[in-house]
Formats: structure tokens, C-alpha cells, sequence
């Protein structure tokens, strides 16, 4: 049977529900990674995906920042946070086992400015992960591990090359080092490995400045894949649609098929 992963910033689970609900019914993801689900465990509209046949895994936070698994399968192994990173409370990583897959939900920090505060736990952030993810490869399963990672990698995922070759956020030279140290260490790029050349793969528009109407968006948004999950892919897209949906999330859910 094939499996279908998406992943989806929802910028806000509650303000964003009847467009979720909307896209699960159409989608029909069997696993559903969401990230930015502003909103504490107890908050979230748990029975409105029950309804639809998910179980559900959270790591909440109020207001801010927050990561859950949706899947059809029961969820085992749930790791909440990243080993070894007990210091940090923000809510940005879960992770769990659905059938023969495992897969996780992350949510980069954003950084704001290069050589802030911010970017400076950006790429501690980035530390502990590929450290964690690392030692994941050791298993040898199929992991799957999606989200927002807040780093477009190549000139080619950004509206505007000439933004790639100054030092601003999300393209800069050590947020993308970082992104691509999980990809040299064994992680595939489940869209780009389908997609190497395609232009105008967006994942994530601006509020601002009419960007989505302008389409200057970038791809910051990724499905990395342990050689094992790579093996098994199909297919994986973009579904736009949403974005262009009054009271959007600035991002597009993506998508990927599993054999």
C-alpha cells in the first residue's frame, strides 16, 4: 500500500482549521505533520481529527512555536524534543513511529536577523539536530523527518538569486551549511530529488508586500528522507491551493508518496 506524508506550517491551528480540515478531507495524508500549532496540548481541536480517523501526537505551546503528528496508524515511541537539549522549552520537535515509518515534525527557528541573538539559537538549534539525526541513520529505518526548517539551500529556491548572495535570513552561508550538513550526512530532499531543476518551487509566500499575488516566495519548507524512506519514494509536490485561501497560512502544505 502506497502512504502519503504531508507536512504543513498551519501559522495557528485554531485561526486555520476549516482550511486544514478542508485539505485533509481532499488530500487525504495518512500521516500529517504540522508545525507553528500555536496552542497548548489541551487546546488543540483534538476530536475534529479524531472524526476524520487520526491519532494524534502534540508537543503545544501557548501562543507560540508547536509541532504535532497526525496519522492514521497508531503512534508508538513518541520522543517530544531533541536528545540532549533538555535547556530549551520551546516546543519544536516531535517524533514517533506510524507503521513502518518513522517520522518527525520540526520547526526551525526563524533566526529574524543574521548575527542576532536569535540566529545565534538558529544554529544551535541546527547543532543538536543534525547531531540527533545523525545518529537516526544508525537505525537504518525509514524516517521521514518534515517540517519547517526556516533555510531555503539553493539560489534556485528563492524568487530573488541576488537575496542568495547577501547575508539575510533564511539564505544565508550558515543557515544553509547547516541545512546541508543533514543532506551530506545521508538525508535526501524528497522534492528536489524529483524536482532538481525545477523553478518557482515555492513553499512559503510573505504577508507582506503582495508577495504570494507576486509569487516571490522560497522553499523552506522540506521532507528529508533517510536512504531507506528515499528508496520508497514516488512522488512527492507543492499544493499551492491553499495558500490562495482568504486567512491563509503563509505556507503551503507539501506533500510526499511512499511505495
Amino acid at each position: 500500500m502506497e502512504t502519503k506524508i504531508a507536512t504543513w506550517n498551519v501559522n495557528s491551528i485554531r485561526v486555520r482549521l476549516p482550511h486544514v480540515l478542508k485539505w485533509v478531507a481532499e488530500a487525504k495524508p495518512h500521516i500529517l505533520l504540522l508545525q507553528e500549532i500555536k496552542c497548548e496540548d489541551h487546546t488543540f481541536p483534538r476530536e475534529a481529527f479524531e472524526d476524520l480517523g487520526y491519532n494524534i501526537a502534540l508537543a503545544g505551546q501557548k501562543t507560540y512555536n508547536g509541532v504535532a503528528i497526525l496519522s492514521r496508524e497508531p503512534l508508538e515511541d513518541i520522543l517530544i524534543g531533541l536528545p540532549n537539549n533538555d535547556e530549551d522549552t520551546q516546543a519544536r520537535y516531535i517524533e514517533a513511529v506510524c507503521g513502518k515509518f518513522r517520522v518527525a515534525s520540526v520547526y526551525v527557528p526563524n533566526g529574524m536577523e543574521v548575527g542576532s541573538d536569535k540566529y545565534a539559537y538558529k544554529l544551535a538549534f541546527f547543532r543538536h539536530l543534525n547531531a540527533h539525526l545523525e545518529q537516526r541513520l544508525k537505525w537504518g529505518e525509514s524516517f521521514i523527518v518534515a517540517g519547517d526548517y526556516n533555510v531555503a539551500p539553493y539560489e534556485i529556491d528563492g524568487y530573488n538569486p541576488v537575496a542568495f548572495r547577501q547575508e539575510r535570513i533564511l539564505c544565508s552561508q550558515k543557515e544553509r551549511e547547516a541545512l546541508r550538513q543533514i543532506l551530506y550526512s545521508g538525508y535526501t530532499d524528497a522534492l528536489r530529488a524529483l524536482h532538481p531543476l525545477q523553478e518557482h518551487l515555492y513553499t512559503w509566500w510573505d504577508y507582506r508586500a503582495g508577495s504570494w499575488q507576486a509569487n516571490q516566495g522560497f522553499r523552506i519548507d522540506h521532507l528529508l528522507l533517510t536512504p531507506q524512506a528515499a528508496d520508497l519514494l514516488i512522488q512527492s509536490e507543492v499544493d499551492v491551493l491553499p495558500r490562495s485561501a482568504e486567512k491563509a497560512s503563509d505556507h503551503a502544505p507539501v506533500w510526499a508518496v511512499f511505495s
